[in-house]
């Protein structure tokens, strides 16, 4: 999907936010949100700070480790 390889971390950002994802904290570069999902599990993420988010380390860092879908994340990246 083209849509994802041209994002920048401040749309990712925003886009997890919009997800139910807070910060939490940083260190360098490397930004760690997280939320908690209904059924109690914790889900943490951590985004690097940088103009460009690859679409690999979207995909494969991002969203696979909390099981969402590159359609649903757009949704969130739209509203």
């Amino acid at each position: 999907m083209g849509k994802l390889s041209s994002l920048s971390a401040r749309e990712v950002e925003r886009a997890l936010k919009r997800a139910g994802f807070v910060f939490v904290s940083q260190k360098g570069s490397h930004k760690k949100f997280r939320r908690t999902r209904s059924d109690g599990r914790v889900e943490t993420v951590i985004l690097p700070d940088h103009k460009h988010i690859k679409e690999g380390t979207l995909r494969k860092g991002i969203l696979r480790p909390i099981n969402m879908s590159a359609e649903e994340f757009l949704t969130y990246l739209r509203d």
